[in-house]
């Protein structure tokens, strides 16, 4: 529709669409555009002025009708029984219509009185005109708690196991939902706060022994929120795909295509294959291919697999398990490059010159079939001379092929200089029971640094591709380091006796400098920690603002899909913008680009804290057996509560409180990230080395508390007769001069 609606015609369209009542919504449903949109906003206006609209924040509604979501004031409970409630707010003509209150059995009681923020459903023939659920109390937002139950004379109480939790919970009788003595509980908050006496809390699930070793994943796993279940629907949606056939596809089975993944990979969602290009026009160049799974084959829009798709946002990783984004039916099987087998792909053939540029691309959607499922570490074994009896048949025509375009590769990237961290990655071992056998440095190959370029080049012809096109997509953007971190860095190199550039627009080049300074110094790790912590954090955005750490223009996330939404989004762009089939991306995706990315950017973020928390657990486990023992390591964090300090060993972090640190007190001076001691003048930084000792290990919180024995070679002074614990008598103007005197002796030997 071109012209103006009609006023009757909007609020016909609010009342049947009450969740799309933002003015930029309207204009879509009605097709308004350019100047049009100040006639509709005109009429919005007039629409409020009359009284027939009422405006909130942004958006728009019936002014007769209640919103989706609303503030309530909960009533007195009638003779049956029945609790309602009535909106804070009201602009309609006559009274307010009530709303009965649908209640859970685990939703706290609620009070007369109390306000509340509920979904409201509409309902007709009933004597109230809403049903309303509970989303929480106003003021409030029910703490959840993940702890230890413990049984008590009356009810028992709950040990939380989150690291920076110190108080328990109470339950009172009736609230224990049949929990055990012993049990990993799940709680909420069931009244309000006070300042006598312990929280009260109501067991809303039990997680079962919070000893067994492969709880340690569980816990995390419910801490965060992750949903690890698909629902019923998810499943029978699953369950009834069949394999695509080559119909409306290009026949790649005939490429030598094939998978290289970690020896435990639990998928295969991206194979590659090289070989010289013979274009003549192209001396020394390389034809590179990279087909990825097809999953919008089986995932379409709006489906039952979809949604809870995009609620997942992605798979998270645990060292004993994996909580996918797709069941197995798909990421295990029919979305799964197993070796020889027909699979759906996605695949771009990308062609590069002797110096490792692309130079063009083509994608193509096709079947495929993986002539081999190879580890990276026998890939590189036979690069290296040594090939097993899977690789003997492959190395000339498939192998070979892919380390020489590999290596015109690396042309290209010293040329564009990414950021070139050095942090070793600890992986944790696990024996068949589930506990920490070892924790070892995950070994890194040119096979590994192979598929991360190959699958980076096919991000970018993701990105350039639908740019041309001229169709949504979302990129993977991470913006340059903020001010603040850039000179929190650059005081952490001239601390460390290096230089970081000064005074121009900052490039990855300027970093991989100061990288490079320190390389096989004492600093070598703090240096690359330190950078790591000045990053940006990446996000997913339906606008391209470059990817600094990749030092690209334009990149996107294609080569996932099976664990990656974000992936999946584009292979629905590519889809569409090649007029490939009807599961491309839909309206509904391309109206919702910018929320799925607020969305997605927040489940990595929560996968990522999952795993870490989980990872430190594992840590925690594993060293509890050793609590007394000594360890090596060095200052990775400074905080006026103490020092956190990283072991050589595993990489595990701990705390070492600043109470221990002796018989003086300790200024903490944040700008140059340093403890200064105020008697002895003890100076504690980034980067010091240290030995400690091993005082708790607490597996359950993955909590570290360490004891500083040496600093830089020496021994730390012993406490006179304190009580661990007690503060040292503060002197805070003797400290802040002593602080003072060590800035202007930074400052002169900086000169």
């Amino acid at each position: 529709m071109s012209q103006i609606p009609s006023k009757q015609e909007i609020l016909d369209w609010i009342s049947e669409n009450p969740t799309q009542t933002g003015k930029r919504d309207i204009a879509r449903a009605f097709g308004i555009k350019g100047a049009a949109r100040i006639d509709l906003k005109r009429l919005l206006k007039e629409l409020e002025a009359d009284g027939h609209l009422a405006k909130r924040g942004k958006t728009y509604r019936d002014a007769d009708k209640l919103p989706p979501v609303a503030v309530l004031r909960v009533d007195d409970p009638d003779a049956d029984g029945d609790l309602y409630a009535s909106p804070m707010e009201w602009a309609g003509e006559g009274a307010a219509p009530r709303a009965l209150l649908v209640m859970k059995s685990a939703d706290p009681a609620l009070e007369p009185g109390e306000r509340i923020l509920a979904r409201m459903t509409e309902v007709q023939g009933e004597p109230y005109g809403y049903e309303a659920r509970l989303i929480r109390r106003i003021g409030t937002n029910p703490i959840r708690i993940l702890g230890i139950y413990r049984v008590g004379a009356e009810g028992g109480r709950i040990v939380p196991i989150d690291k920076g939790a110190n108080k328990e919970w109470r339950v009172d009788p009736g609230a224990e939902e049949g929990a055990k003595d012993g049990e990993l509980v799940e709680a909420q908050q069931s009244g309000p706060k006070s300042r006598m006496g312990l929280p009260r809390a109501r067991i809303v699930a039990r997680l079962g022994d919070p000893t067994a070793p492969k709880a340690v994943s569980l816990i995390a796993i419910h801490q965060h929120g992750i949903p690890d279940a698909f629902p019923d629907d998810v499943i029978e949606d699953a369950d009834s795909q069949k394999p695509a056939g080559l119909n409306g596809r290009d026949d790649l089975r005939h490429l030598p295509l094939f998978t290289i993944d970690p020896s435990d990979a639990r998928d295969h969602d991206d194979a590659v294959y090289a070989h010289a290009d013979d274009n003549p026009k192209n001396p020394g160049g390389h034809v590179i291919w990279v087909a990825i799974a097809d999953v919008a084959h089986y995932v379409t829009p709006g489906s039952a697999l979809d949604h809870e798709a995009r609620r997942r946002g992605n798979s998270t990783y645990f060292p004993d398990r994996v909580v996918p984004m797709l069941p197995d039916r798909l990421s295990g099987d029919l979305c799964s490059l197993h070796e020889g087998v027909p699979r759906a792909c996605i695949a771009v053939r990308i062609v590069l010159d002797a110096q490792g540029k692309k130079i063009s691309h083509r994608f193509v959607r096709g079947l495929m079939k993986s002539h081999a499922s190879l580890n990276y570490a026998e890939v590189q074994a036979a690069q290296d001379g040594q090939p097993n009896e899977k690789c003997v048949p492959l190395m000339d025509d498939v192998i070979a092929p892919l380390y020489a375009a590999y290596e015109t590769t690396k042309l290209a990237r010293a040329s564009r200089q990414p950021l070139d961290l050095d942090l070793p990655e600890r992986k944790i071992i696990l024996d068949d029971d589930g506990k920490v056998a070892s924790v070892a440095v995950a070994e890194r190959f040119d096979a590994h640094r192979l598929i991360e370029e190959f699958m980076i080049l096919a991000n970018v012809a993701a990105a350039e591709e639908l740019t041309r096109l001229r169709r949504p997509l979302l990129f993977r953007v991470h913006e340059e380091p903020s001010p603040e971190k850039l000179e929190a860095l650059r005081e952490v190199a001239q601390a460390s006796g290096f230089t970081l550039a000064k005074g121009q627009v900052l490039q990855t080049r300027h970093l991989n400098h100061l990288l490079a300074q320190a390389e096989d110094s004492e600093f070598d790790e703090l240096i690359n920690m330190s950078t790591l912590r000045s990053m940006s954090q990446a996000y997913y955005f339906p606008e391209n603002f470059g990817h600094f750490g990749l030092a690209l223009q334009s990149y996107a996330h294609f080569t996932s899909p099976i664990r990656r939404y974000s992936d999946l989004i584009v292979h629905r762009a590519l889809i569409s913008g090649h007029g490939w089939g009807d599961d491309g991306l839909s309206p509904e995706d391309i109206e919702q680009l910018e929320a799925t990315a607020q969305h997605i950017s927040e489940t990595e973020r929560r996968s990522m804290e999952a795993e870490r928390d989980t990872t430190d657990r594992y840590l925690a486990a594993f060293l509890a057996e050793r609590v007394g023992h000594e360890f090596t390591g060095r200052v990775s964090g400074v905080a006026r509560f103490g020092l956190f300090i990283r072991l050589d060993e595993t990489g595990a972090d701990g705390l070492v409180p600043i109470s221990s640190l002796g018989d003086e007190y300790f200024r903490h001076d944040k700008d140059e990230q340093v403890l200064v001691g105020e008697r002895s003048g003890l100076v504690i930084r980034l980067g010091h080395r240290v030995t400690v000792r091993l005082a708790e290990a607490v597996p359950t919180t993955g909590g570290l508390a360490l004891e500083l024995l040496e600093i830089e070679g020496r021994k730390m002074p012993k406490p006179r007769g304190r009580k661990t614990g007690s503060s040292s008598p503060r002197k805070p103007t003797a400290a802040k001069r002593k602080s003072a005197k060590l800035k202007k002796k930074v400052k002169r030997s900086r000169k």
